[in-house]
């Protein structure tokens, strides 16, 4: 295991022609950084199969990794050690992307013929898979069952996708793209001790549904991504967290208690309820700020009229309503989603909600907001002071945001 001013990841590339796709994903992977921790780096060890060297030269890795490729099982040691054994003992993450089906075919059964799987033999890190290769091979009932034996041990998967193959079929197969593999890696690589083990944390993510008749309804592009982010490496942390959702087409994140609501209403009955037990309540969701007045039973139809009036009435105010009841060692973190004047709504937003400081972001920049998997964003707290941050995951956000939440509710709790 590598020490704590490093994340290695010992990257295994197989033969397949998503094998080109892996200098941009060096690059990628030790472009991350630890914004709580900047002298922490992740460095990257390719370990090239001979079939991956005929898509992508190990001149090209070593350039883009910035150090040696491994290649051969029975190359010098020099005066280390044993090159797979001293490979899988400095991982802190071995990850395979390609992972062709003669590979998992490979590791499922303990065939270690080579420099990559017997690396793998002998690794006791976390291990990551994106396989590659033709949907026929994939939909093989042999691979089927080496995927099986593979999770059973506690291997992760990323991917692969469904799409255009490189052979000409269309299907499941194609690696997962870069970003999503350097996503996956970011998460455990920001992976904290378990510093959230005494914190309660309720988490709103989501849209909400304003119904206008059965079938139609106000809402908004929110996917979710950026509430469950937080949610999910809360519990990683060790916080026991009730997610409120609106409706939002991701799954339950694991060791979670998912609250699923509909409307704002719904929402703000589920966070007055669960309020009271919780130390940090984070409202990342965005739900609709009106309502129609009145909901139509039956479907409406046209009615000939060239315009239609729809009367609105404001939903509740669910962080304002948890403020005005915030007990004094309670944390409330609140969001803005902005188009314009981004510090001086946010600014309004955090007062309003009594909050301990927002979230805030331009929607419009390119990135952020909606339906994405990165986010800039600016922390604004209630004593005027102001953190700008980079472009990055939600994932690396939430880290950040779960930081900021504890240092506050720890100061609090001292008091």
């Amino acid at each position: 295991m590598s020490d704590n001013s490093k994340f290695c990841v010992v990257l295994g590339i197989t033969g397949s022609i998503a094998a080109y796709k892996t200098a941009e994903l060096v690059r990628g992977l030790r472009a991350l950084r630890d914004l709580r921790n900047p002298g922490r780096r992740v460095i990257v060890r390719p370990v090239l199969t001979v079939n991956g060297a005929k898509f992508v030269t190990p001149e090209t890795l070593q350039t883009v990794a910035g150090g040696k490729v491994y290649t051969d099982l029975f190359s010098d040691p020099g005066d280390w050690d044993v090159e797979h054994i001293g490979l899988s003992d400095d991982a802190d993450l071995l990850l395979i992307a390609p992972a062709t089906a003669n590979f998992m075919a490979k590791m499922a059964h303990g065939i270690a013929d080579d420099l990559l799987t017997s690396v793998t033999l002998a690794c006791t890190c976390p291990v990551m898979l994106a396989p590659a290769m033709n949907v026929k091979m994939w939909e093989n009932a042999a691979t089927r069952e080496n995927e099986e034996i593979l999770r059973q041990r506690g291997v992760k998967f990323i991917g692969p996708d469904s799409g255009e193959l490189a052979c000409g079929y269309s299907g499941k197969g194609r690696m997962s793209d870069v970003s999503e593999i350097i996503a996956k890696v970011e998460s455990l690589f920001l992976a904290r001790y378990v510093d959230l083990s005494d914190k309660k944390i309720i988490v709103t993510a989501g849209p909400t549904r304003e119904y206008i008749d059965p079938v139609r309804f106000i809402s908004n592009p929110s996917t979710g991504k950026m509430g469950f982010a937080i949610a999910i490496e809360a519990v990683k942390r060790g916080a026991h967290v009730t997610l409120i959702s609106g409706p939002v087409d991701l799954p339950a994140p694991e060791g979670v208690h998912v609250i699923k609501t509909t409307t704002a209403a719904e929402m703000n009955e589920a966070v007055s309820i669960t309020a009271s037990r919780a130390d940090i309540i984070i409202g990342a969701a965005a739900p609709a700020d009106f309502a129609p007045v009145e909901s139509a039973e039956q479907k409406i139809k046209k009615s000939g009229k060239k315009t239609e009036k729809l009367e609105l009435a404001a939903t509740p105010d669910i962080l304002a309503n948890v403020g005005k009841i915030k007990r004094d060692d309670q944390v409330i973190v609140a969001f803005a989603a902005e188009t314009e004047n981004l510090h001086q709504h946010a600014s309004d937003k955090i007062k309003k909600k009594n909050a301990d400081f927002i979230v805030a972001n331009d929607v419009t920049a390119a990135g952020c907001g909606f339906a994405v998997d990165t986010n800039k964003a600016t922390l604004i707290y209630a004593d005027g002071e102001i953190n700008e941050l980079e472009l990055m995951t939600k994932t690396a956000l939430a880290n950040i945001i779960l930081d900021a939440a504890l240092i506050i509710s720890d100061k609090k709790s001292a008091r």
